[in-house]
């Protein structure tokens, strides 16, 4: 299945938290949007790895997307080498997607600013005719996507762009909650986490809502770019 855009994630909810309402937007304008999630999250405050399964099948039904698979990296130890990037190559040449999307380009979690040079370096690679691939014994053709975005999590990173969501955030924020183990809950026992307090949820809203602001909508998500950004007139821009 040859997908328009191809959404990467160091963990289960990494893509929901940080681009869910374009891939919302985009899939209602009738685009084709997979995910693939690096590792389970095995190494999570709360939850388990059959837990979190469970909430990501969950999250992606409510998107809507195509495809979601996950690679079975080492949570916290995968590394940017060769084995794993051959593992987002063959994903990538399966896929075919015109745009990338991956981690924050550095962030707290260690994972995420691995993810993103990791998906980006793999990204380049598969366009290499002279790194052979195969699936079932298929070898498959080389790839490189248009183009690499990078969404924003933790950190408050500068966008070089922001999608208008208007309309698409409540669709977030359902993809978000599905996974009920990881964010706040006044009636859990498990031990707290960065992300399980109350205001880590609302500011997911209060970002959306700030970028929104200053372009001009309700809402937005902001990413950065690994090249210029180009555009056929300035009516294009809004």
């Amino acid at each position: 299945m040859k997908l328009d855009i191809l959404a990467f994630g160091a963990h289960p909810d990494d893509v929901e938290l940080g681009c869910s309402g374009t891939i919302a937007k985009e899939i209602s304008l009738g685009k084709k949007v997979g995910i693939v999630d690096l590792t389970r999250g095995e190494l999570g405050t709360r939850g388990s790895v059959t837990i979190r399964n469970s909430e990501s099948a969950k999250a992606s039904e409510i998107l809507g997307i195509s495809i979601r698979e996950n690679l079975d990296m080492r949570d916290g130890f995968f590394i940017n080498d060769e084995v794993h990037q051959m593992k987002v190559v063959e994903k990538i040449r399966k896929y075919q997607p015109e745009i990338v999307i991956c981690n924050a380009i550095q962030d707290r979690h260690i994972d995420h600013g691995k993810g993103s040079k990791l998906v980006s370096d793999a990204c380049f690679l598969s366009g290499l005719r002279r790194i052979e691939t195969s699936i079932d014994g298929i070898l498959q053709e080389v790839w490189r996507p248009k183009v690499v975005y990078h969404y924003i999590q933790w950190e408050n990173i500068t966008p070089d762009f922001v999608v208008n969501i208007s309309g698409f955030l409540e669709i977030k924020m359902k993809s978000i909650l599905a996974y009920g183990s990881q964010f706040y809950n006044p009636n859990t026992n498990e031990p707290e986490s960065p992300i399980t307090s109350k205001n880590f949820l609302d500011s997911v809203k209060y970002r959306a809502q700030d970028l929104g602001r200053i372009i001009g909508v309700e809402h937005g998500e902001g990413f950065t770019v690994e090249r210029y950004m180009a555009v056929n007139s300035l009516s294009d821009l809004i």
